[in-house]
Protein backbone atom coordinates (compact mmCIF):
# COMPACT_ATOMS: atom_id res chain seq x y z
CA UNK A 1 0.00 0.00 0.00
CA UNK A 2 1.34 3.89 -0.64
CA UNK A 3 0.98 6.05 2.19
CA UNK A 4 -1.06 9.69 2.40
CA UNK A 5 2.30 12.12 3.67
CA UNK A 6 -0.60 14.68 4.94
CA UNK A 7 -1.02 11.99 7.61
CA UNK A 8 2.49 12.81 8.84
CA UNK A 9 2.81 16.20 11.04
CA UNK A 10 6.50 15.40 11.86
CA UNK A 11 9.04 14.08 9.87
CA UNK A 12 9.20 11.27 12.49
CA UNK A 13 5.95 10.70 12.17
CA UNK A 14 6.13 10.23 8.70
CA UNK A 15 9.75 7.73 8.80
CA UNK A 16 7.08 5.78 11.03
CA UNK A 17 3.92 5.66 8.51
CA UNK A 18 6.73 4.85 5.37
CA UNK A 19 8.08 1.81 7.64
CA UNK A 20 4.88 0.38 8.43
CA UNK A 21 4.19 0.73 4.92
CA UNK A 22 6.66 -0.17 3.25
CA UNK A 23 8.48 -2.89 5.62
CA UNK A 24 11.64 -4.90 4.12
CA UNK A 25 10.98 -2.66 0.54
CA UNK A 26 14.66 -1.25 -0.05
CA UNK A 27 14.91 2.16 0.64
CA UNK A 28 18.26 3.15 0.26
CA UNK A 29 21.24 1.39 -1.38
CA UNK A 30 24.51 2.66 -1.28
CA UNK A 31 28.54 1.02 -1.92
CA UNK A 32 27.10 -2.44 -1.35
CA UNK A 33 24.88 -1.32 1.71
CA UNK A 34 21.12 -2.02 1.57
CA UNK A 35 18.66 -0.43 3.71
CA UNK A 36 14.60 -1.43 4.20
CA UNK A 37 12.19 0.97 5.17
CA UNK A 38 11.83 -0.65 8.84
CA UNK A 39 15.28 -0.64 9.08
CA UNK A 40 15.98 2.94 8.26
CA UNK A 41 13.18 3.92 10.77
CA UNK A 42 15.24 1.50 13.33
CA UNK A 43 18.02 3.09 12.71
CA UNK A 44 16.19 6.70 12.77
CA UNK A 45 15.32 5.92 16.84
CA UNK A 46 19.06 4.44 17.81
CA UNK A 47 20.28 7.41 16.32
CA UNK A 48 17.94 9.78 18.29
CA UNK A 49 18.27 7.76 21.51
CA UNK A 50 22.73 8.67 21.04
CA UNK A 51 21.37 12.27 20.35
CA UNK A 52 19.57 12.39 24.00
CA UNK A 53 22.61 10.67 25.48
CA UNK A 54 24.58 12.80 23.97
CA UNK A 55 23.00 15.80 25.70
CA UNK A 56 21.15 17.38 22.25
CA UNK A 57 18.35 19.13 23.38
CA UNK A 58 15.01 20.48 21.83
CA UNK A 59 15.78 23.48 19.66
CA UNK A 60 19.22 22.52 19.87
CA UNK A 61 21.63 22.76 16.37
CA UNK A 62 23.46 19.78 14.87
CA UNK A 63 25.34 20.38 11.93
CA UNK A 64 26.34 18.11 9.03
CA UNK A 65 29.22 18.52 7.23
CA UNK A 66 29.51 15.36 4.72
CA UNK A 67 28.68 14.28 1.44
CA UNK A 68 25.75 11.82 0.32
CA UNK A 69 26.08 8.96 2.20
CA UNK A 70 23.86 6.50 4.09
CA UNK A 71 24.59 7.91 7.89
CA UNK A 72 23.76 11.22 6.49
CA UNK A 73 20.24 10.74 6.19
CA UNK A 74 20.33 8.84 9.62
CA UNK A 75 21.74 11.48 11.15
CA UNK A 76 19.55 13.59 9.57
CA UNK A 77 16.47 11.69 11.26
CA UNK A 78 17.71 11.43 14.38
CA UNK A 79 18.28 14.83 14.60
CA UNK A 80 15.13 15.56 14.10
CA UNK A 81 13.13 13.35 15.77
CA UNK A 82 14.80 14.73 19.01
CA UNK A 83 13.54 17.93 18.26
CA UNK A 84 16.72 19.36 17.33
CA UNK A 85 17.65 21.14 14.16
CA UNK A 86 19.37 20.04 11.44
CA UNK A 87 21.92 22.24 9.96
CA UNK A 88 23.10 21.09 6.46
CA UNK A 89 26.92 22.28 5.58
CA UNK A 90 28.19 22.79 2.21
CA UNK A 91 31.08 20.34 1.41
CA UNK A 92 33.20 23.29 -0.40
CA UNK A 93 33.26 25.61 2.62
CA UNK A 94 36.46 26.66 3.63
CA UNK A 95 37.29 26.77 7.01
CA UNK A 96 36.37 30.41 8.34
CA UNK A 97 33.14 29.98 6.10
CA UNK A 98 32.18 26.64 8.05
CA UNK A 99 33.09 28.58 11.44
CA UNK A 100 31.11 30.84 10.43
CA UNK A 101 27.83 28.92 10.42
CA UNK A 102 28.95 26.59 13.16
CA UNK A 103 28.70 29.91 15.21
CA UNK A 104 25.72 31.71 13.66
CA UNK A 105 23.64 28.53 14.34
CA UNK A 106 25.53 27.74 18.00
CA UNK A 107 25.92 24.40 16.47
CA UNK A 108 26.52 21.87 19.36
CA UNK A 109 27.26 18.57 17.57
CA UNK A 110 28.81 18.23 14.53
CA UNK A 111 28.53 15.08 11.89
CA UNK A 112 31.22 14.86 9.38
CA UNK A 113 33.29 12.32 7.49
CA UNK A 114 37.29 11.61 8.21
CA UNK A 115 38.15 12.50 4.13
CA UNK A 116 36.30 13.74 1.07
CA UNK A 117 37.67 14.64 -1.57
CA UNK A 118 40.63 14.85 -0.57
CA UNK A 119 39.43 17.33 2.06
CA UNK A 120 39.94 16.70 6.04
CA UNK A 121 37.12 18.83 7.67
CA UNK A 122 37.89 18.79 11.25
CA UNK A 123 41.38 19.78 10.08
CA UNK A 124 39.73 22.91 8.29
CA UNK A 125 38.46 24.32 11.47
CA UNK A 126 41.09 23.28 13.65
CA UNK A 127 42.70 27.03 14.28
CA UNK A 128 39.03 28.41 13.97
CA UNK A 129 36.72 29.68 17.19
CA UNK A 130 33.76 27.60 17.79
CA UNK A 131 33.03 28.11 21.40
CA UNK A 132 29.24 26.13 20.94
CA UNK A 133 30.89 23.23 19.28
CA UNK A 134 31.34 20.49 22.15
CA UNK A 135 31.98 17.48 19.64
CA UNK A 136 32.67 16.29 16.42
CA UNK A 137 31.24 12.85 14.94
CA UNK A 138 32.15 10.76 12.27
CA UNK A 139 29.57 9.57 10.01
CA UNK A 140 31.89 7.14 8.05
CA UNK A 141 34.33 5.69 10.91
CA UNK A 142 33.20 2.24 12.52
CA UNK A 143 36.35 1.69 15.02
CA UNK A 144 36.95 1.98 18.57
CA UNK A 145 37.90 5.47 18.20
CA UNK A 146 35.72 7.89 20.62
CA UNK A 147 34.35 10.26 17.97
CA UNK A 148 33.27 6.88 15.80
CA UNK A 149 29.93 6.65 14.17
CA UNK A 150 29.33 3.31 16.15
CA UNK A 151 30.69 4.87 19.10
CA UNK A 152 28.35 7.68 19.51
CA UNK A 153 25.60 4.65 18.81
CA UNK A 154 26.14 2.82 21.62
CA UNK A 155 25.21 5.43 23.67
CA UNK A 156 21.82 5.36 22.99
CA UNK A 157 21.78 1.90 25.30
CA UNK A 158 21.73 4.19 28.26
CA UNK A 159 18.15 5.85 26.88
CA UNK A 160 14.87 4.42 27.34
CA UNK A 161 12.11 4.26 24.52
CA UNK A 162 9.79 5.89 26.68
CA UNK A 163 12.22 8.96 26.77
CA UNK A 164 12.89 9.00 23.14
CA UNK A 165 8.86 8.92 22.76
CA UNK A 166 8.78 11.75 24.83
CA UNK A 167 10.56 13.89 23.10
CA UNK A 168 9.21 12.71 19.76
CA UNK A 169 5.59 13.18 20.77
CA UNK A 170 6.08 16.54 21.64
CA UNK A 171 6.81 17.99 18.41
CA UNK A 172 3.81 19.17 16.20
CA UNK A 173 3.52 20.85 12.61
CA UNK A 174 4.49 23.95 13.79
CA UNK A 175 8.18 22.74 15.40
CA UNK A 176 11.35 24.53 13.93
CA UNK A 177 13.16 21.46 11.42
CA UNK A 178 16.37 23.09 10.15
CA UNK A 179 18.42 26.03 9.82
CA UNK A 180 19.24 26.18 5.51
CA UNK A 181 21.76 28.40 4.63
CA UNK A 182 21.57 30.45 1.83
CA UNK A 183 24.40 30.29 -0.72
CA UNK A 184 26.07 33.66 0.15
CA UNK A 185 26.59 34.44 -3.96
CA UNK A 186 25.36 37.95 -3.15
CA UNK A 187 26.60 38.56 1.05
CA UNK A 188 26.59 36.85 4.16
CA UNK A 189 25.24 33.08 4.14
CA UNK A 190 21.18 33.91 6.16
CA UNK A 191 20.31 30.69 8.25
CA UNK A 192 16.77 30.15 6.97
CA UNK A 193 14.26 28.34 9.27
CA UNK A 194 11.53 25.81 8.31
CA UNK A 195 8.67 23.73 10.24
CA UNK A 196 8.21 19.98 9.83
CA UNK A 197 4.93 21.41 8.99
CA UNK A 198 5.38 23.18 5.41
CA UNK A 199 8.41 20.37 4.87
CA UNK A 200 6.01 18.07 4.42
CA UNK A 201 3.34 19.89 2.76
CA UNK A 202 5.68 21.64 0.15
CA UNK A 203 7.33 17.89 -0.43
CA UNK A 204 4.28 15.88 -0.46
CA UNK A 205 3.37 18.32 -3.41
CA UNK A 206 6.24 18.46 -4.85
CA UNK A 207 6.48 14.45 -5.18
CA UNK A 208 3.08 14.25 -6.20
CA UNK A 209 2.95 16.93 -8.85
CA UNK A 210 5.95 15.50 -10.62
CA UNK A 211 4.58 11.75 -10.29
CA UNK A 212 7.05 10.29 -8.30
CA UNK A 213 6.18 7.08 -7.21
CA UNK A 214 7.14 3.75 -5.48
CA UNK A 215 8.51 1.89 -8.74
CA UNK A 216 11.41 4.53 -9.06
CA UNK A 217 15.01 4.32 -8.48
CA UNK A 218 15.97 7.71 -8.15
CA UNK A 219 19.81 8.43 -8.49
CA UNK A 220 20.17 11.94 -5.83
CA UNK A 221 23.38 13.51 -7.40
CA UNK A 222 22.30 16.94 -6.04
CA UNK A 223 24.02 17.69 -2.52
CA UNK A 224 21.60 16.56 0.68
CA UNK A 225 23.18 20.27 1.78
CA UNK A 226 20.43 21.29 -0.87
CA UNK A 227 16.69 21.34 -0.05
CA UNK A 228 16.82 19.93 -4.20
CA UNK A 229 19.24 16.75 -2.85
CA UNK A 230 17.62 16.40 0.72
CA UNK A 231 13.60 17.57 0.59
CA UNK A 232 12.88 17.40 -3.38
CA UNK A 233 15.77 14.11 -2.74
CA UNK A 234 15.59 11.80 -0.09
CA UNK A 235 12.79 13.18 1.78
CA UNK A 236 10.53 13.03 -1.33
CA UNK A 237 11.54 9.10 -1.87
CA UNK A 238 10.20 8.35 1.66
CA UNK A 239 7.15 10.22 1.06
CA UNK A 240 6.21 7.81 -2.07
CA UNK A 241 8.57 4.78 -1.55
CA UNK A 242 10.99 5.19 -3.88
CA UNK A 243 14.32 3.91 -4.00
CA UNK A 244 17.41 6.25 -2.94
CA UNK A 245 20.62 5.53 -4.82
CA UNK A 246 22.73 8.17 -3.08
CA UNK A 247 25.95 9.83 -5.27
CA UNK A 248 28.72 11.46 -3.80
CA UNK A 249 29.99 13.44 -6.20
CA UNK A 250 28.81 13.88 -9.77
CA UNK A 251 31.90 12.16 -12.20
CA UNK A 252 29.82 11.74 -15.28
CA UNK A 253 30.92 8.52 -16.20
CA UNK A 254 30.18 7.03 -12.90
CA UNK A 255 26.66 8.44 -13.16
CA UNK A 256 26.21 7.01 -16.56
CA UNK A 257 27.42 3.18 -15.29
CA UNK A 258 24.76 3.90 -12.15
CA UNK A 259 21.91 4.71 -14.42
CA UNK A 260 22.68 1.53 -16.79
CA UNK A 261 23.96 -1.03 -13.73
CA UNK A 262 20.84 0.15 -11.21
CA UNK A 263 18.22 0.91 -13.82
CA UNK A 264 18.15 4.37 -12.68
CA UNK A 265 14.30 5.98 -13.56
CA UNK A 266 14.56 9.43 -11.93
CA UNK A 267 17.42 12.02 -12.36
CA UNK A 268 16.32 15.39 -11.30
CA UNK A 269 19.15 18.10 -11.51
CA UNK A 270 20.66 21.52 -12.64
CA UNK A 271 21.14 21.56 -16.42
CA UNK A 272 24.67 21.13 -16.11
CA UNK A 273 24.03 17.82 -15.44
CA UNK A 274 22.15 16.73 -18.40
CA UNK A 275 24.79 19.09 -20.09
CA UNK A 276 27.42 16.96 -18.96
CA UNK A 277 25.15 14.02 -20.06
CA UNK A 278 24.69 14.75 -23.47
CA UNK A 279 28.31 15.93 -24.34
CA UNK A 280 29.93 13.02 -22.59
CA UNK A 281 31.27 10.17 -25.22
CA UNK A 282 31.10 7.80 -22.52
CA UNK A 283 26.95 6.75 -22.86
CA UNK A 284 27.86 5.83 -26.32
CA UNK A 285 26.38 2.47 -26.73
CA UNK A 286 25.31 2.10 -23.17
CA UNK A 287 21.49 1.89 -22.51
CA UNK A 288 19.98 4.87 -20.81
CA UNK A 289 16.37 3.86 -21.63
CA UNK A 290 15.79 3.21 -17.80
CA UNK A 291 15.43 7.01 -17.52
CA UNK A 292 12.03 8.49 -17.37
CA UNK A 293 11.97 11.56 -15.05
CA UNK A 294 13.70 14.63 -15.21
CA UNK A 295 13.09 17.90 -12.99
CA UNK A 296 15.49 20.46 -13.48
CA UNK A 297 15.80 24.60 -12.64
CA UNK A 298 18.56 27.05 -10.64
CA UNK A 299 19.37 27.98 -13.94
CA UNK A 300 17.65 28.91 -17.54
CA UNK A 301 17.09 26.08 -19.32
CA UNK A 302 16.73 26.38 -23.20
CA UNK A 303 14.14 24.70 -25.42
CA UNK A 304 16.90 22.96 -27.06
CA UNK A 305 18.18 21.36 -24.04
CA UNK A 306 14.39 19.82 -23.29
CA UNK A 307 14.55 18.93 -26.39
CA UNK A 308 17.63 16.98 -26.54
CA UNK A 309 16.93 15.37 -23.46
CA UNK A 310 14.20 13.98 -24.70
CA UNK A 311 15.09 12.88 -27.91
CA UNK A 312 18.94 11.66 -27.10
CA UNK A 313 18.50 10.40 -23.27
CA UNK A 314 15.14 8.69 -23.52
CA UNK A 315 13.49 11.00 -20.77
CA UNK A 316 9.25 10.68 -21.12
CA UNK A 317 8.75 13.59 -18.82
CA UNK A 318 10.82 16.83 -18.17
CA UNK A 319 9.63 19.48 -16.03
CA UNK A 320 10.94 23.21 -14.86
CA UNK A 321 10.26 24.32 -11.04
CA UNK A 322 10.81 27.42 -9.20
CA UNK A 323 12.20 28.00 -5.73
CA UNK A 324 14.14 29.48 -3.14
CA UNK A 325 15.60 28.46 0.03
CA UNK A 326 13.30 30.86 1.39
CA UNK A 327 10.27 29.11 0.26
CA UNK A 328 11.11 25.77 1.40
CA UNK A 329 13.31 24.86 -1.99
CA UNK A 330 9.66 25.10 -4.33
CA UNK A 331 7.18 28.00 -5.24
CA UNK A 332 5.92 27.06 -8.41
CA UNK A 333 5.90 23.70 -10.86
CA UNK A 334 5.12 22.58 -14.51
CA UNK A 335 2.21 19.80 -14.98
CA UNK A 336 3.02 16.69 -16.51
CA UNK A 337 0.52 16.98 -19.41
CA UNK A 338 2.09 20.42 -20.23
CA UNK A 339 3.33 21.21 -23.68
CA UNK A 340 7.16 21.34 -23.80
CA UNK A 341 6.52 24.79 -25.30
CA UNK A 342 5.53 25.52 -21.98
CA UNK A 343 7.76 23.66 -20.04
CA UNK A 344 10.61 25.23 -21.96
CA UNK A 345 9.24 28.86 -21.18
CA UNK A 346 8.06 29.01 -18.03
CA UNK A 347 9.09 27.21 -14.88
CA UNK A 348 5.22 26.45 -13.66
CA UNK A 349 2.59 27.64 -11.77
CA UNK A 350 2.25 28.32 -7.84
CA UNK A 351 1.86 25.42 -5.78
CA UNK A 352 -1.56 24.82 -4.53
CA UNK A 353 -1.79 27.37 -1.44
CA UNK A 354 0.62 29.79 -2.33
CA UNK A 355 0.42 33.10 -4.31
CA UNK A 356 2.27 34.57 -7.21
CA UNK A 357 2.90 38.31 -8.54
CA UNK A 358 5.65 40.33 -10.08
CA UNK A 359 6.06 44.11 -8.72
CA UNK A 360 7.47 47.27 -9.76
CA UNK A 361 9.93 48.93 -7.62
CA UNK A 362 7.42 50.32 -5.62
CA UNK A 363 5.65 46.80 -4.86
CA UNK A 364 2.73 47.80 -6.84
CA UNK A 365 1.69 44.62 -9.43
CA UNK A 366 2.53 44.96 -13.28
CA UNK A 367 0.40 43.95 -15.83
CA UNK A 368 0.82 39.88 -17.42
CA UNK A 369 3.44 39.59 -19.43
CA UNK A 370 5.37 42.12 -17.66
CA UNK A 371 8.90 41.59 -16.02
CA UNK A 372 8.90 42.40 -12.09
CA UNK A 373 10.36 41.10 -8.76
CA UNK A 374 8.75 37.91 -7.97
CA UNK A 375 7.07 38.00 -4.66
CA UNK A 376 4.88 34.84 -3.12
CA UNK A 377 2.69 34.08 -0.27
CA UNK A 378 1.77 31.35 1.21
CA UNK A 379 2.16 28.28 3.86
CA UNK A 380 6.38 27.41 2.42
CA UNK A 381 7.75 30.97 3.19
CA UNK A 382 10.22 30.84 5.98
CA UNK A 383 9.49 31.64 9.87
CA UNK A 384 12.22 33.89 9.04
CA UNK A 385 16.52 34.34 9.02
CA UNK A 386 18.15 33.02 12.03
CA UNK A 387 19.48 35.79 14.82
CA UNK A 388 18.50 38.54 11.81
CA UNK A 389 14.93 40.28 12.97
CA UNK A 390 16.31 43.14 10.50
CA UNK A 391 16.75 41.64 7.02
CA UNK A 392 13.60 39.33 7.97
CA UNK A 393 11.18 42.40 8.17
CA UNK A 394 13.29 43.58 4.90
CA UNK A 395 12.31 40.40 3.28
CA UNK A 396 8.79 39.31 4.01
CA UNK A 397 6.18 41.88 3.78
CA UNK A 398 3.87 42.61 6.59
CA UNK A 399 1.23 41.23 4.98
CA UNK A 400 3.21 37.73 4.54
CA UNK A 401 5.07 38.33 0.81
CA UNK A 402 8.40 37.39 0.49
CA UNK A 403 10.51 39.46 -1.76
CA UNK A 404 12.62 37.05 -3.84
CA UNK A 405 15.33 39.21 -5.55
CA UNK A 406 14.45 37.49 -8.87
CA UNK A 407 12.75 38.83 -11.98
CA UNK A 408 9.90 36.84 -13.75
CA UNK A 409 7.25 37.53 -15.80
CA UNK A 410 3.96 35.74 -14.73
CA UNK A 411 1.29 34.90 -17.82
CA UNK A 412 -2.58 35.32 -18.05
CA UNK A 413 -2.77 31.77 -17.19
CA UNK A 414 -0.22 31.96 -14.01
CA UNK A 415 2.38 30.38 -15.23
CA UNK A 416 5.71 32.54 -14.07
CA UNK A 417 9.03 32.90 -16.56
CA UNK A 418 11.57 33.81 -14.02
CA UNK A 419 14.20 36.05 -16.42
CA UNK A 420 16.66 36.77 -14.43
CA UNK A 421 18.30 37.68 -10.41
CA UNK A 422 16.86 41.19 -9.77
CA UNK A 423 20.75 41.66 -8.14
CA UNK A 424 22.29 40.89 -11.27
CA UNK A 425 20.72 43.68 -13.33
CA UNK A 426 22.96 45.89 -15.00
CA UNK A 427 22.03 49.09 -16.90
CA UNK A 428 23.21 49.76 -20.38
CA UNK A 429 22.79 53.46 -21.62
CA UNK A 430 19.83 53.47 -19.35
CA UNK A 431 18.22 50.56 -20.69
CA UNK A 432 17.78 47.64 -17.96
CA UNK A 433 19.74 44.38 -18.90
CA UNK A 434 18.67 41.15 -17.78
CA UNK A 435 21.76 38.39 -18.08
CA UNK A 436 19.55 35.89 -18.17
CA UNK A 437 17.66 36.91 -21.59
CA UNK A 438 21.03 37.51 -22.87
CA UNK A 439 22.26 33.90 -22.11
CA UNK A 440 19.20 32.41 -23.04
CA UNK A 441 19.45 34.10 -26.65
CA UNK A 442 23.35 33.46 -26.91
CA UNK A 443 22.28 29.75 -26.52
CA UNK A 444 20.81 29.77 -29.52
CA UNK A 445 23.47 30.49 -31.55
CA UNK A 446 24.34 27.18 -33.03
CA UNK A 447 27.79 25.76 -31.11
CA UNK A 448 26.72 27.35 -28.19
CA UNK A 449 25.94 24.99 -25.57
CA UNK A 450 26.21 27.30 -22.58
CA UNK A 451 26.46 31.14 -21.56
CA UNK A 452 26.78 33.42 -19.02
CA UNK A 453 26.78 37.08 -19.20
CA UNK A 454 27.31 40.14 -15.93
CA UNK A 455 27.88 43.48 -16.67
CA UNK A 456 31.43 45.61 -16.53
CA UNK A 457 31.62 49.04 -16.47
CA UNK A 458 31.82 51.50 -19.29
CA UNK A 459 32.63 55.46 -19.37
CA UNK A 460 30.00 56.25 -21.94
CA UNK A 461 27.43 53.60 -21.12
CA UNK A 462 27.29 53.11 -17.83
CA UNK A 463 27.59 49.15 -17.84
CA UNK A 464 27.59 46.99 -20.79
CA UNK A 465 27.55 43.19 -21.44
CA UNK A 466 30.16 40.48 -20.89
CA UNK A 467 29.80 37.16 -22.18
CA UNK A 468 31.42 34.06 -21.97
CA UNK A 469 30.10 30.79 -23.91
CA UNK A 470 30.59 27.00 -23.65
CA UNK A 471 30.64 25.14 -26.99
CA UNK A 472 29.18 22.11 -27.61
CA UNK A 473 31.18 19.07 -27.84
CA UNK A 474 32.65 18.86 -31.55
CA UNK A 475 31.76 22.61 -32.00
CA UNK A 476 34.25 25.22 -33.13
CA UNK A 477 32.87 28.26 -31.83
CA UNK A 478 34.38 32.25 -33.32
CA UNK A 479 33.72 35.58 -31.35
CA UNK A 480 33.39 37.52 -34.02
CA UNK A 481 30.78 35.31 -35.92
CA UNK A 482 28.68 35.43 -32.59
CA UNK A 483 29.28 39.03 -32.11
CA UNK A 484 27.98 39.68 -36.05
CA UNK A 485 24.99 37.37 -34.70
CA UNK A 486 24.21 39.24 -31.58
CA UNK A 487 23.70 42.37 -34.01
CA UNK A 488 21.55 40.77 -35.90
CA UNK A 489 19.22 39.38 -33.68
CA UNK A 490 19.56 41.29 -30.26
CA UNK A 491 19.01 45.13 -29.47
CA UNK A 492 22.16 47.32 -29.50
CA UNK A 493 21.61 47.71 -25.53
CA UNK A 494 21.94 43.94 -25.34
CA UNK A 495 24.61 43.09 -27.70
CA UNK A 496 28.36 42.03 -25.64
CA UNK A 497 30.49 44.01 -25.85
CA UNK A 498 33.29 41.34 -24.79
CA UNK A 499 33.15 37.26 -25.57
CA UNK A 500 35.21 35.30 -23.84
CA UNK A 501 35.07 31.29 -25.04
CA UNK A 502 35.81 29.02 -21.99
CA UNK A 503 35.85 25.69 -21.57
CA UNK A 504 33.33 25.39 -18.48
CA UNK A 505 31.44 27.73 -16.28
CA UNK A 506 32.07 28.15 -12.56
CA UNK A 507 29.11 26.55 -10.60
CA UNK A 508 28.50 25.89 -7.57
CA UNK A 509 27.70 22.96 -5.67
CA UNK A 510 24.00 23.66 -6.56
CA UNK A 511 24.77 24.12 -9.84
CA UNK A 512 24.18 27.64 -9.89
CA UNK A 513 26.58 29.95 -12.45
CA UNK A 514 29.01 31.32 -9.73
CA UNK A 515 28.76 35.43 -11.33
CA UNK A 516 31.22 36.55 -8.65
CA UNK A 517 34.13 34.32 -9.90
CA UNK A 518 33.02 35.66 -13.42
CA UNK A 519 33.75 39.18 -11.94
CA UNK A 520 36.99 38.34 -10.81
CA UNK A 521 37.87 37.09 -14.28
CA UNK A 522 36.87 39.75 -15.93
CA UNK A 523 38.77 42.30 -14.32
CA UNK A 524 42.09 40.35 -15.64
CA UNK A 525 40.78 40.80 -18.61
CA UNK A 526 39.77 44.44 -18.46
CA UNK A 527 42.77 44.94 -16.67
Amino acid sequence: MDIDPSEANTIPELSRLAAKAYGNRSVLVDQGISLSFMELDAARIKGAQALIASGIGTGDAVGIWAPNIINWIVASLAIQTVGALLVPMNTRLKGSEAAFILNHAEIKLLFTVKEFLGIDYQQLISDEETPTLREIIYLDVRDSNASSWEQFLNRGSTVSIETLEQREHALTAESPLDIMFTSGTTGRPKGVVTTHGQTLRTFATWSRTVGLTKKDRYLVINPFFHSFGYKAGWLACLMRGSLILPARSFDISSVIEKIVSERITVLPGPPTIYYSLLESSFRNGRDLSSLRLAVTGAAPVPPELIRKMKAELGFDVVLTAYGLTETCGVVSICREGDSPELISRSSGCAMPGVEIKCVDSNGLPVAPGLPGEVWCRGFNVMKGYLNDPESTKETITSDGWLKTGDIGVLGEDGYLQITDRLKDMFIVGGFNCYPAEIESQLCEFPGVSRAAVIGVPDERLGEVAFAFVVADSNASLDTEAILAWSKENMANYKIPRKIEIVEDLPVNASGKVQKNRLRAICSDFLG
